[in-house]
């Protein structure tokens, strides 16, 4: 590795602070307050910037179940629920217990059943009776669409997805080979070392290695179960699947939809996303897009601020051009 005359200068700062503090991110979360709780679950409305007062149609984060919602606020400088918060859009968080989540058939009844229509009108009600404007990641993606899908009378402005597989033969369900002990004595300080001139850089490998710990404190791999029993004999891809002994058809979505697949997405790679277009139907709009990324890096990944969240800058825009501004005066920190 060549630096410049500059990058020599960061690279030795950056060593210093690394011998120092051992600490580039800043972890803190955004600051949130709950508007409204239920058994393992609480929405959170975000706090907006002193002075700044949000307006649109709300926005609500839904994480995976099983996985702790802090993919969302990953880290400062590179946080979705910073980004859009910042934007000027009344944000709110679905926060949950992901070890109550381990049964994939009762774990499907209750998410979209009780679990996301009880946010979804919470936050509706929060925000002077508007839509809302629903972000889910992966499996918080397909929860999102087949709530949407369940109850078509849910105040939903429209459902953005990010990395949600639908093809089963094209997704990795299973986890990948045990690369633990490479990634931890050999792969990770030789990314450090090519990158010791970027504080970012060095910062989002902290970021991701916090939240992968708060994965790994939760073994039960919820996620992976629930999506194992939706994706079971295809009927996700058909768009139709059976909840609580009831189907839910995909293509009764009655709302705008944007999917976007990350291009370096190993557990839901483009073919597994695309599908998802043919299943909404009935759906007014249906947008796809790549990006790059990962299937976390897709999400909140550093080139993510310059791709996913200018894809959804210009979704939740449109929003605002659907159902209009009507700023909350509520929202304005006191």
């Amino acid at each position: 590795m060549i630096l410049s005359p500059r990058g020599l200068r960061d690279a030795t700062s950056n060593l210093f602070r690394l011998a120092l503090s051992d600490r580039f991110a800043d972890l803190r979360p955004m600051p949130a307050e709950p508007i409204d709780a239920g058994p393992g679950r609480t929405v959170r409305r975000y706090r907006p910037p002193e002075g700044l007062v949000p307006a649109g149609p709300p926005v609500l984060f839904v994480p995976p179940p099983g996985t702790p919602a802090r993919c969302y606020d990953l880290r400062r400088g590179c946080s979705l629920a910073e980004h859009v918060v910042r934007a000027g859009r009344r944000s709110y968080l679905l926060d949950h217990d992901p070890a109550r989540y381990d049964d994939p058939d009762p774990a499907l009844q209750r998410w979209v059943g009780e679990v996301l229509p009880a946010a979804i009108r919470a936050v509706s009600r929060d925000a002077g009776g508007q839509p809302v404007q629903l972000v889910g990641w992966c499996l918080g993606g397909i929860m999102a669409l087949l709530a949407a899908a369940a109850d078509p009378g849910l105040p939903i402005a429209s459902v953005a997805a990010v990395a949600a597989p639908v093809d089963a033969a094209a997704a990795r369900l299973a986890p990948p080979p045990d690369r633990g002990g490479v990634e931890k004595y050999l792969l990770r300080p030789c990314a450090m070392i090519g990158h010791l001139d970027s504080a970012d850089f060095l910062a989002q490998i902290e970021a991701m290695e916090h939240f992968r710990h708060l994965t790994t404190a939760h073994p039960g791999h919820a996620a992976r179960r629930i999506y194992r029993a939706l994706l079971d004999g295809g009927a996700l891809l058909r768009g139709a699947v059976e909840i609580g002994g009831r189907t839910v058809d995909l293509g009764r979505i009655g709302v705008p939809v944007l999917a976007v697949a990350g291009r370096g997405d190993g557990f839901a790679p483009v073919r597994a996303v695309r599908p998802l277009v043919g299943a909404l139907r009935g759906a007014p709009q249906v947008r796809f897009e790549i990006a790059s990324g990962g299937h976390l890096g897709v999400l909140t990944g550093r080139e993510a601020r310059a791709t996913t969240w200018r894809h959804l800058d210009r979704w939740l825009d449109e929003g605002i051009v659907r159902h209009g501004i009507r700023a909350q005066r509520a929202a304005v920190p006191g």
